[in-house]
């Protein structure tokens, strides 16, 4: 209970200070596998209605608003919404873009509403998605792999996923996707090598998502970092690695 507790402050923090806004950062995935909106566009038509889950600050559904009649973006953290409250209107406001503050696990919509639902890195309810989405509807999430920075995690002493078999999590959302009715269901993942530029870079990172559980806040940990910079960078930055997977089900 304490991790969730945890979690849920973080993301209220950093909601109302950054959204899910990563573009600052100077960093470069090397032959990453797919960009997980475009592959939301490939499969939204012009007249659907689309559910992002765990949208955060909006960046990412508002960047392809054209592209569905209607698009909903929900956060449990209140101050992602209030973000990307702000985004909609610095972007003088989207009419077909919506943004609530909503459970994943208690969906306030009607059954059979939506046509695509989308959820990166964020939980979700296979039953609620299932419920919400029309007959035919798809489903796609993009998930962080166990092994993801998993350099990093070995320099910390712990992580997100540390110690945790890689592919479980992949594996446990497959098979909740299958009790929940869903159909063809199709998993790919990619893990690429990714540097940042800068230690500057690095550290927005670690401080702006929940890599290393509570960083900062052992007393060691900016020993750590700096130790980490030293050992990992080369000629094209600091070194880790970025570990993805994606799923698709259609209902």
């Amino acid at each position: 209970m304490k991790n969730k507790i945890d979690y849920a402050d973080f993301y209220e923090r950093v909601g109302r200070t950054n959204g899910w806004n990563f573009s600052s950062m100077n960093v470069v995935s090397e032959n990453i596998g797919w960009n997980f909106y475009e592959e939301v566009v490939r499969h939204t038509r012009s007249s659907d209605l689309l559910l992002d889950i765990g949208t955060g600050g909006g960046e990412a559904i508002l960047s392809i608003a054209e592209d569905a009649l209607l698009l909903v973006g929900i956060d449990l953290a209140q101050g992602m919404i209030e973000t990307a409250q702000h985004n909609l209107q610095a972007t003088d406001g989207h009419s077909n873009v919506r943004f609530l503050h909503m459970d994943a696990e208690k969906l306030a919509f009607p059954d059979y509403f939506f046509n695509v639902v989308s959820s990166r890195h964020s939980r979700f309810s296979a039953s609620e998605v299932f419920r919400v989405l029309a007959q035919g509807g798809i489903f796609l999430t993009q998930q962080v792999s166990e092994h993801d920075k998993s350099n990093l995690s070995v320099a910390f002493g712990r992580g997100q996923s540390f110690g945790i078999q890689p592919g479980t999590l992949m594996e446990r959302y497959k098979h909740e996707l299958q009790i929940a009715g869903f159909r063809d269901i199709q998993a790919r993942e990619y893990n690429v090598v990714e540097h940042y530029a800068t230690p500057e870079d690095f550290m927005f990172l670690l401080t702006h998502a929940p890599i290393i559980p509570d960083f900062g806040k052992v007393d060691t940990d900016f020993e750590r970092f700096q130790q980490f910079v030293k050992e990992n960078h080369d000629e094209k930055g600091i070194r880790t690695n970025s570990a993805r997977f994606m799923i698709t089900a259609r209902k």
